[in-house]
């Protein structure tokens, strides 16, 4: 029996992508995610439950050390 995540390429990339959110902790975009995976069908795993954030992200970009 075939995986239907795997048929559907967008679902299968719309899952990549809410994976690398909720690994980010984004729950705003994972929730963004979710609501286009159920406009094409995609019902959610038990797993695959609401992400929380305890913190806001930190900003990964460092800037350049001022010289003197």
């Amino acid at each position: 029996m075939s995986d239907p995540e795997t048929e559907d390429p967008m679902i299968a990339a719309l899952l990549r992508e809410r994976a690398g959110y909720v690994s980010r902790g984004m729950g705003d975009r994972v929730a963004q995610v979710d609501e286009q995976l159920a406009l094409r069908g995609h019902k959610p795993a038990p797993e695959d439950g609401p992400v929380s954030r305890s913190a806001p992200p930190k900003n990964r970009r460092q800037r350049p050390a001022e010289t003197a």
